[in-house]
């Protein structure tokens, strides 16, 4: 379901430097792997492993997807891009993960997915360091870790997908509410877990933002956390408009928080006073903005994500790259990508939406 042709030559006039972004167990896959086949974890500088650009696309390898939560509707289209993107290349891809979003939530599913030797696991963490350990020990048995969405520490994976530049996102995020506001008023942020490394990073800029002069006159009062739960987020939303009755804009950076903000705010008194902005699917975030609640939001398109993340895996486990600044590989139809520093690839700028492009896009 990636975005149409048509479609696309119209989004790329309004791609943004801006806010440059939510199942069951499968069999066990197991493989042929030695445990004799090690590396010490922590990626290409650990290793000293020598990349094989030339190397094809080996068939049959096994990519386990790990979700912050499986319930997120972002990251199940993030996910399902990836496991169809396995397909073109003879692979086999699965979903498996939390119900919640806690820090470590996800560890038992690591140790169960190392037992079963799949031979990449793509996480999106609920907490840098706390899924550390298990990957290492993954790292260890040759199975290959790349971070996508959400960030591991870089000791703990090869590779992390990123959405866009982190400084970016959160820098684009205050520039767009401070626009609709005159660059005036109170402002809250509405995240998603306290841990999530994602939401933290592009937080610290929206705050690095917010000191510079042009901005004296806007007040960041305060940073609720709904959890990526839809009906925290809805009820973090109503407690900050009655704790702050001058409240003027909600910068909410996940796509489960803006949904249920939006939603709060388009039956309630306060459509038309307070401004919402942040990171939302054009699917859930449609009615919101032909309703006149939303003017605008951003994002990546998921689908993508997944798709050059389950690519990189491949590249990796078939000893294309190691993880290494500068190394390139190919993503099918995204074309050519470049490792950067600290084995970051950034899929590229994200869109903004409007209800003049919104129904140009269906994800």
């Amino acid at each position: 379901m990636f975005l149409r042709t048509s479609s696309r030559r119209r989004a790329a006039a309004t791609l943004a430097t801006a806010c440059a972004l939510a199942v069951t167990l499968a069999g066990c896959g197991g493989t042929t792997k030695k445990d004799s086949d090690h590396n010490s974890g922590g990626g290409a500088k650990a290793t000293g492993a020598k990349a094989n650009p030339g190397a094809p696309l080996k068939k049959g390898l096994k990519l386990a997807f790990l979700p912050k939560q499986i319930n997120n509707p972002y990251e199940k289209i993030v996910d399902d891009a990836g496991i169809a993107a396995a397909k073109e290349f003879s692979g086999e891809g699965k979903e498996v993960g939390p119900s919640d979003a806690s820090a470590s939530s996800q560890v038992s599913y690591i140790n169960t997915l190392v037992q079963q030797r799949q031979d990449a696991i793509l996480i999106a963490a609920n907490d840098p360091n706390a899924v550390c350990g298990p990957l290492k020990q993954a790292m260890k048995k040759d199975i290959k870790v790349v971070a996508y969405d959400s960030d591991t520490a870089k000791d703990c994976r090869q590779l992390f997908i990123n959405q866009a530049s982190s400084e970016e996102i959160g820098r684009s995020q205050v520039q767009h509410i401070a626009e609709q506001l005159g660059y005036k008023g109170e402002i809250a942020i509405l995240s998603a877990t306290q841990n999530a490394t994602n939401q933290n990073t592009w937080i610290e800029f929206m705050k690095d933002e917010l000191k510079k002069p042009k901005y004296k006159n806007m007040k960041l009062v305060k940073t609720a956390y709904g959890d990526d739960d839809d009906q925290k987020s809805f009820q973090e939303t109503q407690g900050l408009l009655k704790a702050y009755p001058n409240l003027k804009g909600i910068i909410s950076p996940t796509t489960v928080g803006i949904a249920a903000a939006a939603r709060y705010i388009s039956g309630s008194s306060y459509k038309g006073k307070v401004v919402i902005n942040g990171l939302g699917t054009p699917n859930q975030m449609r009615k919101y903005v032909k309703d006149g609640t939303v003017e605008q939001f951003s994002l990546w398109d998921p689908e993508k994500l997944g798709y050059l993340g389950s690519y990189a895996a491949a590249a990796l486990a078939s000893g294309q790259i190691t993880g290494a600044e500068g190394e390139k590989f190919k993503a099918g139809k995204l074309g050519a990508y470049t490792i950067g520093k600290d084995g970051e690839v950034i899929l590229g700028p994200p869109t903004v939406f409007d209800k003049n492009n919104i129904d140009d896009f269906d994800f």
